[in-house]
């Protein structure tokens, strides 16, 4: 059901209000909320500005909802205090939110970007991510990436198969966030529309090493935001595990960035506004990006490579496997009574149905599902779940 928008005069007046009041106070370097670009107009406007409505679209969506129960890195742990993905995404909003405040960018649109950032990413985090790209392959599909999810389930899978219409500027920042590459300084690539940004995202499908960029310093922003919410979080948790020890962090990190991840976050967070936005970049200083470097090499070698934090993978992605081959199994014989039609596909417009082949449709239900609901459909079909240590 449409929402009914209030378009008062004094609600309108208000909202050109605050559009010129950012032509003010922003760098002139940010994007500007009245310069948002949506791929279809909308009949109706509201009083909320473009990029606000964008994250609050995204926080109402129910792919955002799934976030409470999906894998941020450490999957089929029983302890509560361990990083969910809904987490990591709040600290990416709010660490990227006070980076652009000090550098005067657009708040909304870092907002919108963070919330969404991950709405893409299947099960099980990075490795149910790999075993769902495997699968793609295998089945005649573009490689799997989160990013590249994410902005398909914003534009064409929400709202039964209609999407939520986002600005150019917040999907072109989710496709471009990369938070794993690592980058001393990021300079947006500004001279895109929405036929660059579908030429971007075709072109990523097919070689997924390609570097994108960002076509804003918000969506810059983000992408540092989203490692610096990340590096330093995953080693509390690798601790809490056991996995490691905090006197382990090589000694020169330690020494520049710290060894907590309070004061990991407020070094990276300090040392990028210091630097501010240079030759229209923003940057990380060289002995900083140096150190962040190190440490990221130390996650990967002792946290995210571990065989221990890998316990019951086989069985996940065997389970992967059932369920790819059965759901695709019930759309070939018509099964209108398989969780895939009942919870899924039954709802979802035409256009939808018509456009996307079923192995398509399979990716996006399984890239959809918590992982307490993925498992839940792995033991219907019979399938050994591993359980929670």
């Amino acid at each position: 059901m449409e929402t009914d928008y209030i378009t008062t005069p004094r609600l309108l007046a208000l909202r050109e209000e605050l559009d010129a009041k950012e032509a003010r106070y922003l760098s002139p370097l940010a994007c500007l909320s009245r310069d948002g670009i949506r791929r279809r107009a909308e009949a109706r406007a509201g009083h909320r500005q473009n990029f606000a409505t964008d994250a609050d679209r995204i926080l109402h969506s129910r792919a955002y909802t799934r976030y409470i129960d999906k894998t941020q890195v450490f999957y089929m742990v029983a302890n509560d205090h361990i990083t969910h993905r809904v987490l990591h995404v709040q600290l990416v909003s709010k660490i990227a939110r006070t980076i652009g405040r000090f550098l005067s960018l657009n708040e909304d649109l870092i907002e919108a970007i963070a919330l969404g950032h991950d709405i893409g990413h299947p099960p099980f985090g990075h490795d149910g991510e790999k075993v769902l790209d495997a699968l793609c392959r295998e089945h005649g599909l573009p490689s799997f990436q989160h990013n590249l999810q994410s902005v398909e389930f914003l534009e064409r899978i929400e709202r039964d198969g209609r999407g939520w219409n986002l600005t150019l500027q917040t999907l072109d920042g989710i496709m471009c966030h990369d938070g794993e590459i690592h980058n001393q300084s990021l300079r947006p690539a500004r001279t895109k529309g929405f036929a660059e940004f579908d030429q971007e995202s075709a072109a990523k499908a097919a070689e997924p090493a390609r570097p994108l960029a960002p076509m804003t310093l918000e969506g810059c922003v983000v992408r540092f935001a989203d490692t610096i919410a990340y590096i330093g979080r995953d080693i509390e948790d690798a601790i809490e595990l056991g996995l490691v020890r905090r006197e382990e962090i090589p000694a020169p990190c330690a020494e520049a960035l710290g060894r907590t991840n309070g004061a990991i976050v407020y070094r990276l967070v300090s040392d990028l506004i210091e630097n501010g936005v240079r030759d229209d970049a923003i940057a990380f200083s060289p002995a900083v990006s140096e150190s962040l470097r190190q440490l990221k090499r130390f996650n990967y070698e002792r946290i995210y490579l571990n065989p221990a934090i890998k316990e019951g993978l086989g069985q996940i992605e065997a389970c992967y496997r059932e369920l790819f081959a059965r759901y695709l199994d019930d759309i070939v014989a018509g099964r209108r009574d398989s969780p895939f039609f009942a919870h899924f596909l039954a709802t979802m417009a035409d256009g939808y149905r018509e456009s996307v082949p079923p192995a398509a449709m399979v990716r996006d239900f399984l890239a959809g599902m918590t992982d307490d609901y993925f498992l839940a459909q792995a033991t219907l079909f019979g399938c050994g779940v591993p359980r929670k240590r």
